[in-house]
């Protein structure tokens, strides 16, 4: 008989120990530690006497030239699905996706189920959380109540497979969510790091089997990172995040690992009274209401995955009365922010420490690549000294703490977006290939900058100077005495 052997592990990262403890060591969370009782596998019978040497084939790597082929994918029939997945659903494989409770990824996933099974593909959609009744009330909201997709409440992992295996396999099966499936093969509670990770073997290794492409949905903890062990990560062919503000009415989604297709690819939904739809065009909609003559406000073409983006930077310099000024930051990194301010005190000629700075990316999408610098800077220097940018530029380089403006990758597909959105003028670092004045051959203005100094000169000299990094008072409009 197997002996029962007590561990504990984290519910945070997967780690295991012998004993408990308050914090763990692999990503220090503080009583994120379980207890968890499992049988420790045999060490005579059939498994000791089995001959230890590995009966593989080897396969030499020049010799599989003429078999390689692409992955055969099956198509969502949602285009912005499919630009993240890099094409479609590859058969066999299993994509992790988070996201906040409430920002709509079971709705995408029921529009996904319905287009795919509407053209004849078998769909089974599992729900660990809900009923059967509350998946189709959510199906005729969204007016997908005819489609064919097959419907279940099961949280029983071994269940889930015999029903799955009988018949024709079936091209996507979602699992909502993983938190709440659970195995026989563990002798743990559902929702526990052992369950969830074997939970996760089993269906990757009915997908792998079978040909179908699984959904597994997981959800986020406190920071957005998907809740759970880490390791169930690495297991999956794919992992996609649904990003998005509840106080906006578009949601992004973003790869964030993916095997069979680019990362860091974003496709943009805008949730409306029907569900998602997709938004072909999501620059118009970052830019759409921005106010033209208003200082501290620069647009930024920048890049996510293959795609062009243009979105608007906001920024407020105020006096602080505080002996610490705030920094307070939406969408982008704080310590960039923190980088690009002193940069601007040390080689910009700007005073900046006794101001409160705030900066907000428009719309709540978030940017992590440091082409934003020269736009962040910009936007800064232009709420400082109280003069509006030109509302036909765009803006976009790193900037080094030297002060000098670095160039960035794929500068002609940032140009080109902005010439199709009508901006007539960019400002950009120096390129490799010498932008000049047609903007790296494209054919569109561009201004190079090679240090911080000039875009702060050029700003300053196109509306009120920057004295000591103050701005200069301004007479508001005052009504004399004869007029009261």
């Amino acid at each position: 008989m197997a002996k029962n052997h007590q561990t504990f592990a984290c519910q945070s990262c997967g780690a295991v120990y012998n004993r408990w403890r308050g914090r763990c060591e692999a990503c220090n969370g503080w009583n994120t530690i379980v207890e968890e009782t499992g049988a420790a596998s045999p060490v005579s019978g059939p498994v000791a006497t089995r001959p230890s040497r590995a009966r593989g084939r080897i396969f030499p790597l020049e010799g599989l030239t003429g078999e390689v082929k692409e992955a055969p994918r099956t198509s969502s029939g949602i285009a912005e699905l499919d630009r993240v997945t890099g094409g479609g659903f590859v058969r066999g494989s299993v994509i992790l996706l988070g996201g906040d409770p409430g920002i709509g990824k079971s709705t995408l996933l029921m529009q996904a189920s319905a287009a795919l099974a509407k053209r004849g593909e078998r769909v089974a959609y599992i729900s660990g959380e809900e009923a059967v009744g509350q998946v189709r009330l959510r199906a005729e909201r969204l007016g997908l109540a005819s489609a064919p997709v097959e419907l279940a409440a099961e949280t029983n992992v071994e269940d889930i497979i015999a029903t799955l295996s009988q018949g024709k396999p079936p091209a996507l099966a979602i699992i909502d969510s993983i938190q709440t499936m659970w195995t026989e093969t563990v002798e743990s509670a559902p929702g526990t790091v052992t369950q969830v990770r074997g939970s996760a073997q089993s269906l990757i290794r009915f997908a792998k089997t079978s040909g179908t492409a699984v959904i597994l949905v997981g959800h986020v903890t406190k920071d957005g990172q998907i809740a759970g062990p880490r390791v169930v990560e690495h297991m999956v062919d794919a992992v996609a995040s649904f990003e998005g503000d509840q106080g906006h009415h578009f949601r992004i989604l973003r790869a964030v690992k993916n095997r069979f297709g680019p990362t860091d690819e974003i496709g943009v939904f805008e949730m409306t009274d029907g569900g998602l739809a997709e938004v072909p065009n999501p620059s118009a909609l970052f830019l759409a209401g921005r106010d033209l003559a208003a200082p501290g406000t620069a647009v930024f073409a920048g890049m996510e995955g293959t795609r062009p983006l243009l979105v608007e930077i906001q920024a407020l310099v105020a006096p602080s009365a505080l002996g610490m000024p705030r920094r307070a930051v939406v969408g982008w990194d704080p310590n960039r922010l923190s980088m690009v301010l002193a940069v601007l005190e040390a080689h910009g000629g700007i005073r900046l420490g006794g101001h409160d700075v705030y900066l907000n990316v428009a719309g709540g999408l978030r940017i992590s690549e440091p082409a934003a610098d020269l736009a962040v800077a910009a936007a800064l220097v232009s709420s400082l000294s109280g003069a509006a940018l030109p509302s036909d530029a765009v803006y976009f380089g790193e900037v080094g703490l030297s002060g000098a403006v670095r160039p960035v990758a794929q500068a002609p597909a940032r140009l080109k977006e902005a010439q199709k959105l009508g901006f007539a003028k960019a400002l950009m670092p120096q390129g490799r290939e010498g932008a000049g004045r047609d903007g790296s051959g494209t054919g569109f203005p561009a201004e190079s900058l090679r240090h911080i100094a000039d875009l702060v000169a050029g700003v300053a000299a196109s509306g009120k100077p920057v004295r000591g990094g103050r701005r200069q008072p301004q007479r508001l409009p005052a009504y004399d005495d004869e007029d009261l």
